[in-house]
């Protein structure tokens, strides 16, 4: 029995073996703030952060981790 992989894990699966920047989904980067998905989506859009694209989908994207963790970790 195949288990279901989510498109978003899926693609930041593939794009953490490729580069040397770590990204999160968005429901992850979410969850380390305490915000829903929307609510994170939302907070991206207000705070600028830097959203990277996802082929061939304009409302998908990834965050970068080392963003999220100054977020949650400031200095």
């Amino acid at each position: 029995m195949q288990v279901f992989e989510d498109y978003n894990l899926k693609v930041k699966k593939t794009f953490n073996a490729t580069s040397n920047e770590e990204v999160l989904t968005v429901s992850e980067a979410g969850q380390r703030l305490g915000l829903s998905k929307d609510q994170m989506k939302d907070y991206v859009d207000r705070n600028k952060l830097t959203k990277v694209s996802i082929a061939r989908s304009v409302h998908r994207y990834l965050l970068l981790k080392s963003e999220i963790d100054q977020i949650v970790h400031p200095k």
